[in-house]
């Protein structure tokens, strides 16, 4: 809608001396609009908008801008807080007061570099189990999702000087899976499927760190489970480090996901299907919500 009237307001040639057509916006509202660029100053497609009354706190509309950066949208008369966000940009914040039949310009924003967390200083970084979570979410054939967790893992980070150097590497008790059902654990448990007796972990190596903006990282690896072992990419979130608040242990964080196909890993759903059992479905979506610690020189770094 808001692109649409961008371009008629653009393609009237008359207006009711307001600044708008009096036939392009509905009867009593107002319109609000913005240009938003980059720290270069270059048009921000896409950018996220959102639009909350300042009188009740509640969201109005979300929205984004389009390709040449711009945002317009018609409201009704009303005090409103405009943000706009972008990934790795600080967000910007107006308050705008929107009148009947006027057109209220919030100019033209640009958004600036947000401060990056600091990366965790080189060394070996292993996982904490009591604030690491092993997730995973899967859609239950014909029903709702399905979560579960890993209760039992091992893992850590081998820091290098340069971060695009590191290593990541996790090891997963697979009888340790979890769903909340008895039932469903014994079978997520069986040869139809981790098959924990023939194959009792599940493992991750990595084999490259890829800086893509921010705090986003993708880490490339390889995934080994159920006796096969495939490529995959985590898309991971780095949280930052800290030291306080635990003792004298320093810590950092890092949230990563990726999604599974089970049959890349011989785990057939169409053939449990065509013998009644009722499953997941073919992906799984895998999270991992990782706090690690600091060791002492002296500690082993994960092998390689």
């Amino acid at each position: 809608m808001g692109l649409g009237l961008l371009q008629r307001l653009r393609s009237i040639g008359r207006d009711d001396g307001l600044g708008l057509s009096s036939t392009s916006v509905p009867q009593g509202a107002g319109v609000v609009s913005c240009e938003v660029v980059d720290p270069l100053g270059d048009p921000l497609a896409n950018a996220d908008i959102t639009v909350k009354s300042t009188r009740t706190g509640g969201q109005v509309m979300k929205a984004s801008t389009d390709p040449y950066g711009l945002f317009i949208a018609t409201l009704p008369p009303g005090q409103y807080a405009v943000l706009v966000s972008v990934e790795s940009l600080l967000p910007e914040h107006r308050t705008v007061e929107v009148e009947a039949g006027r057109r209220t310009a919030l100019g033209r924003l640009q958004l600036e570099p947000s401060p990056q967390a600091a990366l965790p200083m080189p060394g070996t970084w292993l996982f904490d189990p009591p604030h690491t979570a092993i997730r995973f979410i899967a859609k239950h054939v014909g029903m709702a999702n399905v979560h579960g967790r890993f209760e039992r893992f091992d893992g850590g980070i081998r820091v290098a000087e340069r971060m695009e150097d590191s290593y990541v590497e996790v090891t997963i008790d697979a009888s340790s899976i979890t769903t909340g059902n008895n039932t469903r654990d014994n079978h997520l448990r069986s040869a139809d499927f981790l098959d924990v007796e023939n194959y009792p972990y599940i493992h991750f190596a990595s084999s490259r760190f890829i800086h893509r903006a921010g705090a986003k990282w993708t880490v490339q690896g390889t995934l080994s489970m159920h006796g096969v072992s495939r490529s995959v990419s985590l898309d991971t979130n780095y949280l930052g480090a800290l030291n306080g608040g635990y003792g004298e242990e320093l810590r950092c964080a890092a949230l990563a996901t990726t999604e599974l196909h089970r049959e890349e890993y011989t785990l057939n759903w169409r053939t449990m299907l065509a013998r009644g059992i009722a499953v997941v479905g073919p992906t799984v979506k895998l999270e991992l919500d990782i706090q690690a610690m600091f060791q002492d020189p002296d500690t082993p770094t994960p092998p390689r």
